[in-house]
């Protein structure tokens, strides 16, 4: 049984901080959007989250981060014509996906993170890694706000352990808006497919989405899919996905499950219930990974007449913190 041990290494070329322990290890890249972009069972194969492929080295990874890994969503997901409403503001972000005219996935997911520290202890190794908007940073001219965006990723026998911090150190409130772009493999298994796949996730209402991507405000009726993706699993590939949808804890839980029947082997992606929204997207049904991101805000949410509780959108004032956590396990 190894112990366990961090140290600062190499991943395809790029700085990385290594995790180790037992039978898992994972890899973080500071220099890329502080992106979980590795976590493995070595012991078994397993490899959980969808890595770049070797042969093409990084640059597929750097033309699209938020597919691989665990990337960082600031604010997340689409905003109408790049425009954000907030307490009387308007925000004008870059629009950035030509085909919906919409902005998309905010500020985070390839620009540089501060390792704060790392480490190991007789039960866990782990990284700290930190963002710090201020008046320099590449976001405040769009979202002006000072902030911080704290991460901290271990791995024990539990598997890994996620935790993020997001404190507000400016002088005004500003919105709260992050998610997970977290990229599945499927299968995660050497020797399965994806056919041996089941996919579950604690969905609520589907929100009915305009030919933009963006909410209507309205919710559509669960399709028969929905519901045996909420009820018993469905494998991930039966139709394309790109749908979002209120969370529904199950059984005090809010998370996916992706079961592989020909292992008999559960990989739990276990989130926080400050976590109110789903998005689940499967790169257009082709067989290889899927996305289930768990999202603390409604798309588009400031732009919307809905409840603030329905939409998840909250705030943090002057010296507030918000904290969730999260875990990727096995079963």
């Amino acid at each position: 049984m190894r112990q366990h041990r961090a140290y600062e290494g190499i991943y395809q070329g790029e700085k990385a901080i290594w995790l180790e322990g037992g039978r898992y290890e994972a890899a973080l890249l500071p220099d890329n959007g502080g992106n979980l972009i590795a976590f493995r069972d070595i012991e078994s194969g397993y490899r959980f989250l969808r890595e770049p492929d070797e042969e093409e080295g990084m640059k597929k990874f750097k033309a699209r981060p938020f597919v691989y890994g665990i990337p960082v969503l600031f604010p997340p997901n689409r905003y109408r014509d790049g425009k954000f409403l907030w307490k009387g503001q308007t925000y004008q972000f870059p629009v950035n996906e030509a085909e919906t005219g919409n902005h998309l996935h905010g500020f985070f997911t390839d620009i540089p993170w501060e390792v704060v520290e790392f480490g190991s202890t007789r039960t866990e190794s782990f990284v700290t890694v930190t963002n710090t908007v201020d008046e320099q940073h590449v976001a405040y001219p769009y979202f002006p706000h000072k902030f911080t965006i704290k991460l901290r990723y271990s791995i024990s026998e539990d598997g890994l352990s996620q935790q993020v911090i997001i404190r507000n150190e400016g002088d005004d409130e500003m919105p709260c808006l992050l998610a997970f772009h977290t990229a599945i493999n499927a299968p995660f298994a050497p020797g399965s497919t994806a056919r041996d796949c089941r996919v579950r996730v604690t969905i609520g209402e589907r929100w009915e989405l305009d030919e933009r991507m963006l909410p209507t405000g309205s919710y559509q009726q669960l399709t028969a899919e929905d519901e045996q993706l909420r009820d018993s699993g469905i494998y991930p590939f039966l139709e394309e996905m790109d749908n979002h949808y209120r969370s529904a804890p199950q059984n005090g839980r809010n998370r996916m499950e992706l079961a592989d029947l020909k292992q008999n082997v559960t990989l739990i992606y276990d989130v926080g219930a400050s976590f109110k929204q789903w998005m689940i997207w499967n790169n257009f049904a082709i067989e290889g990974f899927i996305c289930p991101e768990p999202q603390t805000n409604l798309i588009n949410a400031p732009n919307m007449n809905l409840p603030a509780e329905e939409m998840g959108l909250f705030s943090l004032k002057p010296g507030e913190i918000w904290e969730e956590t999260g875990r990727l396990y096995v079963k």
